[in-house]
């Protein structure tokens, strides 16, 4: 197979078991595609059809017949949240977790930031984001103070209402976070969280999140492709993750739908590269909130999706689908759990059924997309593209 086009698509958060080093986080016994299956009418047709059920872990049936290329990944990195797990993929593995909040932030962190912003400081703990809302949000509007909050990931999230600060506003106060957020406390994402509405009833949380993440400290597989001539596309969160670095093009759409659709929008183009596509809304929108029939639900509207698009690939374009960690809606607590994800690959020039395993690190698809594409890194993984 000659290989023009890749499209890479990570459904966040769809981990299908505890990795073995779950306990250490304390997530063993935690799996969110297989909780999610056996809690719901589950039905993924389309996905099973190159090889889904396959998965360990997914408890679907593998009675149907498939063609295509299936197995799992663990991570290498320390962690489990977004960042690292999409960095990993990408070729870079990190020897050190994020830093994490679980008491809130300390002093040395809190006082700076409320004298850069001229605004003090609300929350300053672990929470939910919708219910931080609830709590904090009326005297946020009261006093103008941000709300600041963190979870079990490696995140500085700031609320604020947009009628009380301007998006602009927030985006600024955002950087200037990121700025100071650097050395021992420097966070894997500092995410700009407005909301609208009139009082604790009715908050909720506008589109226009924006995430404000460490730039990567090592090129990854982005960078060779784009320094290799290739097109490399990004859609949904892909360019905040990356810091934009090796992204020829990037639109920032919010939600599944609009990604979706930009998506739709790449496969007509002519391009000779990667399209690198990150579906949030399994994970921000139903698995902290813990909402398994939304989760299903959104799973199934992925699956309905890709029935009309495995027809449009072309013969030499390539699929592959995974996912940067788990995020179990039937699990203890709100965060993301630490699971194995899945790995799918299709191309129409599959004729079988195709076991890849169990791969040890993430980093396993930078290797086979720069082999692809005929590039010589491998970053310290095993490319599986003479498989397929």
């Amino acid at each position: 197979m000659k290989l023009k086009r890749a499209f890479w698509i990570v459904l966040d958060s769809v981990g299908v078991g505890y990795a073995p080093d779950a306990a250490a986080y304390d997530d063993e016994g935690a799996n969110t595609v297989g909780h999610i299956a056996e809690n719901t009418r589950l039905e993924l047709p389309h996905l099973c059809s190159i090889g889904w059920s396959r998965i360990p872990g997914t408890m679907m049936s593998a009675d149907m017949p498939a063609v295509g290329a299936f197995g799992c990944m663990k991570e290498a990195s320390k962690g489990k949240d977004t960042t690292t797990g999409h960095w990993e993929m990408a070729g870079l593995k990190l020897d050190s977790p994020f830093p994490l909040y679980p008491d809130g932030f300390p002093e040395e962190v809190i006082r700076p930031f409320e004298e850069m912003t001229g605004r003090g400081v609300l929350g300053n703990k672990p929470a939910s984001g919708t219910e931080i809302l609830k709590e904090l949000g009326e005297e946020h509007m009261r006093t103008g103070k941000l709300i600041v909050y963190t979870s079990g990931d490696s995140v500085f999230q700031i609320a604020a209402h947009e009628d009380i600060v301007p998006i602009d506003e927030l985006y600024d106060i955002c950087r200037k976070a990121r700025a100071l957020l650097c050395g021992k406390h420097a966070v894997g994402r500092v995410i700009a969280r407005p909301f609208a509405g009139t009082c604790a009833a009715d908050f909720y949380r506008t589109p226009r999140r924006h995430d404000f993440s460490l730039e990567p400290i090592a090129p990854t597989v982005l960078d060779a492709l784009s320094s290799a001539g290739f097109d490399t596309l990004a859609v949904g969160k892909i360019e905040d993750i990356f810091c934009m670095k090796g992204i020829t093009s990037s639109v920032h759409s919010a939600g599944n739908p609009a990604c979706l659709e930009t998506l739709s929008e790449n496969m007509q183009q002519d391009f000779n590269g990667l399209c690198f596509v990150n579906l949030v809304d399994t994970d921000s929108v139903y698995g902290h909130r813990r909402d398994v029939e939304g989760y299903a639900k959104a799973l199934m509207e992925f699956d309905a999706y890709l029935g009309g698009m495995l027809p449009k690939l072309r013969e030499d374009d390539l699929l592959i689908i995974t996912a940067d960690h788990g995020c179990d809606p039937t699990y203890k607590g709100t965060d993301h759990t630490r699971e194995r994800v899945p790995l799918l690959v299709w191309h129409k020039g599959m004729r079988e059924l195709i076991d890849l395993g169990e791969r040890s690190t993430f980093a396993d698809i930078a290797a086979t997309v720069a082999e692809g594409f005929g590039l010589a890194e491998r970053f310290g993984a095993t490319s599986f593209w003479s498989c397929i």
